[in-house]
């Protein structure tokens, strides 16, 4: 019924204004699809273009015509590229640099040698041997140093620009202070928390040290309970094989490289495979651990020996010239 009806309807329309019309008829009577178009009855418009003499301008036509740049494919595309911007340079593919003398992180030649087997109790108090420093100091680089010396380009780039930021804020002299604020409390924080491993508590004649370092000793409060067995504390190491000393700890080459050299030297009588760096803040927030494992330790070995090649590799070249 719906068919008839639709058929019925389109019998009505003007002949004159369809064009076209498809009926597709289904099993069950319907139509699936319809296309019609009508032509409008507006007069058609004269172009332009109707007067323009063509022969007067096809000298013009024909060489614009002849101009026309042909379809490109990928080919052609790379040709016209390297005509451009020359030929493709490949880079190679970046190959993981291996120490030429490798040397173990731990010294497993002494361990049955150096096996302490002395209670806590017999130990004594934690060894701290000083850094020699001043006039009759060795001329060993330090860790410090040799990290200083062979610093990535990008990283020294990023230090000297916060240095102008802070230099630009403060000034030559407020950075100065700001500078030395810092190494300050730094100091303070490690004398306080020296005391706390050796004795158990901050002396309490240094008053105003444990003030401003009061936060960061409640930072690391839950990492402290987790400690014992204190062996050392900023005691300085040094690799007699190797050729550098170190004292302080800030970062996990410098811990590679410390556990490195007290593994051989002969005033340690234990070996070291793992480290854990704390880092703590000021406003008393929880301190945050960072474990350093077996595994991890080797791998910033391995990065603190390429360091030390280049740094030897450097001086060399210094005293040559």
């Amino acid at each position: 019924m719906k068919f008839c009806q639709l058929v019925y309807r389109v019998k009505c329309v003007d002949p004159a204004r369809l064009v076209t019309g498809r009926f597709s008829l289904v099993a069950t009577g319907s139509v699936s699809c319809i296309s019609t178009s009508c032509l409008s009855n507006a007069r058609k418009k004269t172009s332009q273009y109707s007067s323009v003499d063509t022969e007067k301008y096809s000298s013009l036509v024909k060489s614009v015509v002849s101009l026309r740049i042909s379809s490109q494919t990928p080919a052609s595309l790379e040709e016209e590229d390297g005509h451009i911007y020359g030929p493709v340079v490949k880079s190679k593919p970046a190959t993981k640099r291996s120490p030429k003398t490798p040397f173990p992180l731990v010294n497993s030649r002494t361990i049955s040698d150096r096996i302490d087997l002395m209670s806590e109790a017999e130990r004594g108090p934690p060894i701290r041997i000083a850094l020699q420093r001043g006039a009759g100091r060795s001329t060993t680089p330090s860790v410090t140093r040799i990290l200083q010396q062979t610093m990535p380009p990008d990283q020294a780039f990023y230090l000297e620009r916060w240095k102008k930021r802070m230099i630009a804020e403060l000034g030559e002299e407020g950075f100065k202070e700001y500078t030395l604020n810092i190494f300050r409390q730094g100091k303070q924080f490690h004398t306080a928390l020296e005391t706390i491993l050796m004795a158990g508590e901050v002396p309490a004649e240094d008053a105003e040290a444990s003030e401003a370092v009061e936060g960061y000793l409640e930072s690391i409060q839950h990492v402290l309970q987790d400690i014992s067995d204190v062996r050392a504390i900023e005691s300085a190491v040094q690799h007699q094989s190797l050729g550098y000393l170190g004292l302080h700890i800030r970062q996990p080459l410098q811990v590679a490289a410390y556990i490195g050299a007290l593994n051989n030297d002969d005033n340690y009588k234990y070996q070291v495979e793992r480290g854990l760096i704390v880092v703590a803040y000021k406003d008393g927030t929880p301190a945050h651990p960072h474990a350093m494992t077996s595994d991890l330790c080797q791998d910033y070995w391995t990065k603190w020996l390429l360091r030390l090649e280049e740094f030897v590799e450097k001086k060399s070249t210094a005293s040559e010239l």
